[in-house]
């Protein structure tokens, strides 16, 4: 089971990394990075390079797709030839999934015309600019595409994808391993919770 994740320059970590934690313990599952030109690629925030060794063109064939998001979807979407590799890849995956921002990279390829989908908060508008449905939903399911909302719902996810991939008790047990039991400090994950004030200094954050 091939797992491709594309790296472009100003990804978000987490974006990459949450999926990438729970889906490499996928059984029989490899998962594996690619990007435009081989060699280091630098994340949105600066200290965390990947050097990654293989170029997405070298890449026929993957069983699931996945896009991160951060700044990088603004070099994936203005890639008319990355754009043209997704759609030939989404055509052979089971499974064809996004995370943030990394929804409007599929919007650009012509994906989501006509399907709901979520990304990262901010990008409702420009999502639905591509024919999509926005919906504050964590993660979207439209059959094989799974659109997933802003940076930590990457996780969430990728542990659905593992069920789908698997089975639920598999997936449960992957959670269970990563001891993924979310107790957060503060109830402000969502546009629909916080207040004013926060919802001002996050948009200072981006």
């Amino acid at each position: 089971m091939d797992i491709v994740i594309p790296l472009f320059d100003d990804f978000e970590p987490l974006d990459a990394i949450g999926p990438y934690e729970i889906l490499a313990y996928v059984p029989g599952a490899t998962v594996r990075f690619v990007t435009a030109e081989p060699g280091l690629v630098r994340d949105v925030l600066g200290s965390l390079p990947v050097h990654v060794p293989t170029g997405y063109a070298e890449v026929e064939h993957c069983d699931v797709l996945l896009i991160p998001g951060g700044g990088s979807f603004l070099a994936m979407s203005a890639d008319p030839a990355f754009l043209d590799w997704v759609r030939r890849m989404h055509a052979g995956t089971r499974f064809t999934t996004s995370v943030c921002t990394g929804s409007l990279v599929l919007g650009a390829a012509g994906l989501l015309d006509g399907l709901t989908a979520t990304t990262h908060w901010d990008a409702a508008a420009e999502l639905e600019s591509y024919g999509a449905v926005y919906t504050a939903e964590r993660v979207v399911r439209q059959d094989r595409v799974i659109t997933s909302a802003g940076v930590s719902s990457g996780i969430d996810m990728a542990l659905r994808l593992a069920a789908l991939l698997t089975d639920e008790v598999t997936a449960q047990a992957i959670q269970l391993y990563t001891e993924y039991d979310p107790q957060p400090p503060f109830d402000t994950g969502s546009v629909a919770k916080a207040p004013a004030e926060v919802l001002e200094r996050a948009r200072t954050l981006g």
